[in-house]
């Protein structure tokens, strides 16, 4: 009988589940489509790290709201845009424009490999064991090595 109750309840249970499921309506699948780069270029509010099509959170069901509703109103990308950045700053875009501001933010990854790099060739150059040997013991060295060899 135990059996029978927990099954029903986790069909109600799933079933709730499946109404928490967003859906829209789109005219299209160009238009579904620019709705989904807009959910995924947009970041969303609480998580931080999450765009708004991958977050779970109230904020971003209501953006994604909002994004359809204007997109239905008319909107263009760059207007949506604007809009979301005048409501919530620039941190709500994932890749923010390449300008004087956000020089560093775009520099600061290519100047850290670069730096990287830098440190790798340094220290490779100094473990070589033949710097800074003369002549007879690096022969005896390059002896030495040949004999491992064989």
């Amino acid at each position: 009988m135990k059996g029978r109750w927990l099954c029903i309840g986790l069909l109600l249970w799933s079933a709730l589940a499946g109404a928490a499921i967003e859906t829209y309506g789109f005219r299209d699948d160009t238009e579904r489509a620019r709705f989904q780069a807009l959910t995924r270029e947009l970041r969303c509010p609480k998580c931080q790290n999450q765009d708004l099509a991958d977050s779970n959170a109230p904020i971003a069901g209501d953006l994604r709201r909002e994004i359809q509703r204007l997109m239905a109103a008319g909107q263009s990308d760059e207007q949506i845009i604007a809009y979301l950045e005048q409501r919530y700053g620039e941190f709500i875009r994932y890749r923010p424009p390449f300008e004087g501001r956000t020089l560093l933010l775009w520099t600061l990854p290519v100047l850290g490999l670069l730096g990287g790099a830098g440190v790798l060739v340094v220290l490779t150059r100094r473990r070589r064991p033949e710097q800074g040997l003369s002549a007879t013991e690096r022969e005896r060295l390059a002896a030495l090595q040949a004999e491992e060899e064989r």
